[in-house]
């Protein structure tokens, strides 16, 4: 098969490498030129992707064109259009995921209750609501693209600190004014954050899709900057009624918007119900590698179903995979990184299990002269993988595989699914949202 991955940064690099590993053609565009070297020496990057369309036509039904990215919806719409076989998301998943208070409002038109979201496009509107209506609440930037890290969970009840953070952006000389400011100020809701997810054919979702627990912040016990991901645990088990309530009302709207891929919503899960977060309309990163661990056939084989829509379902093991994300100074930016960190040599334990070699899913990284560095543009290395029957044992089987890559000055945290284990899993068990350990899936 023939594969043309178009995205910004190749977040997808090991899933690419492993689907040259198994003997297909794979080329890739790399928008941003501070990730052109990512997997340099490994995956063939080539400059312009309308360029490789006629290679990806000549391959008929074995051409597949992968996004990364929620920017592209509008290319993906046109190519399908032009009969190429497109998966990564459309237009629709673009407006879900950027347009924050359009993706609330689609999940409410689907029947859920949503949190109250309020959008702004101006500090100063902002600072006057605040004014009038002080509560607890979490500010979110609306755009695909936009850095997590300027989010914020806001921790005072009157909203003093969100007021705050908000005074500093408008009081920033550097601040882009260029265009106006574009985000949300959302009713803080107490619980427990969950995810359901799975992949959509255009048409229906395959089974099973699955569960998800994140962890966003950057150093252990939730403290620190909101890095998008630092590690997370996934499940196939136990989401039917995950699947029924969030993920099924929305079929009608996903198969009108085109949508082929992969598509994810967050939740806070608490006594009065689930509270819709965000869309992602994408491959999850570093997701998609995590739910790999759980896999028992390849990518391509799940890529053929989702295009040909022949079968709803692909194999899945039981159980819990827990991702640890591995990083080097400066992440989770970029300011530094090529004084810091970049080009730093990245070894592997030789003593390593071939399961646990294939646990390994690097990201910035380039193999130069026969030795793997840092690459990229921020030292996001990738992430390592453990499956278990509990969630304990993942993550103590995907430790046990991170202990074995050795590079100077890295950085992951070690307690990815600690909260699962200490009685959130207990706790929405309790609710029903997920069956008891005796309960059938």
């Amino acid at each position: 098969m023939r594969f043309l991955g178009i995205g910004q940064t190749n977040d997808l690099a090991a899933m690419y490498g492993g689907l040259q590993s198994r003997g297909h053609d794979v080329r890739v565009v790399v928008e941003d030129p501070a990730c052109h070297d990512v997997f340099e020496g490994i995956l063939q990057r080539v400059e312009d992707w309308e360029g490789e369309l006629g290679w990806i036509k000549a391959a008929g039904e074995d051409g597949i064109i992968l996004f990364e990215s929620a920017t592209h919806g509008a290319l993906q719409d046109a190519l399908r259009s032009e009969g190429f076989q497109v998966i990564g998301g459309s237009g629709l998943g673009d407006r879900l995921e950027a347009d924050r208070a359009f993706g609330q409002s689609a999940l409410q038109a689907a029947g859920l209750q949503v949190a109250r979201c309020h959008r702004f496009a101006g500090y100063d509107e902002a600072l006057a609501f605040l004014d009038r209506y002080p509560a607890r609440y979490v500010l979110k930037f609306n755009g695909a693209s936009s850095e997590r890290s300027r989010n914020y969970v806001g921790q005072s009840s009157d909203g003093a600190d969100v007021r705050a953070m908000l005074s500093m952006h408008a009081g920033r000389p550097n601040e882009d004014r260029s265009m106006a400011p574009d985000f949300i100020l959302m009713e803080f809701v107490h619980g427990i954050e969950i995810g359901v997810g799975g992949y959509f054919n255009g048409h229906d979702f395959l089974s099973p899709v699955c569960v998800d627990f994140e962890h966003k912040r950057f150093f252990p016990g939730d403290l620190g900057e909101l890095t998008g991901e630092m590690g997370t645990i996934v499940s196939y088990q136990g989401s039917a009624r995950l699947y029924a309530t969030v993920l099924r009302p929305l079929v009608s709207i996903l198969r009108e918007g085109g949508y082929c891929g992969y598509i994810n919503v967050n939740l806070i899960a608490n006594e009065s119900g689930l509270w819709p977060l965000e869309f992602t309309c994408r491959f999850g990163y570093p997701g998609f590698a995590i739910c790999e661990a759980l896999h028992t056939e390849p990518w391509e084989n799940i890529f053929r179903r989702m295009l040909r829509r022949d079968v709803l379902d692909f194999g899945a093991k039981d159980g819990f995979a827990c991702g640890v994300v591995l990083t080097v100074p400066p992440f989770p930016y970029r300011h530094g990184y090529a004084d810091l960190s970049k080009g730093l040599p990245i070894f592997v334990d030789p003593n390593m299990t071939q399961a646990q070699r294939e646990s390994l899913h690097f990201s910035e990284v380039a193999l130069r002269q026969g030795q793997l560095v840092a690459s990229g543009s921020c030292g996001y290395l990738g992430v390592v993988t453990g499956v278990g029957t509990t969630v304990q044992a993942a993550n103590l089987a995907a430790l046990d595989s991170v202990r074995k890559v050795l590079v100077p000055n890295l950085r992951y945290r070690t307690d990815i699914g600690a909260r699962l284990s200490g009685g959130e899993l207990q706790q929405l068990h309790s609710w029903g949202w997920l069956p008891g350990k005796d309960s059938a899936a």
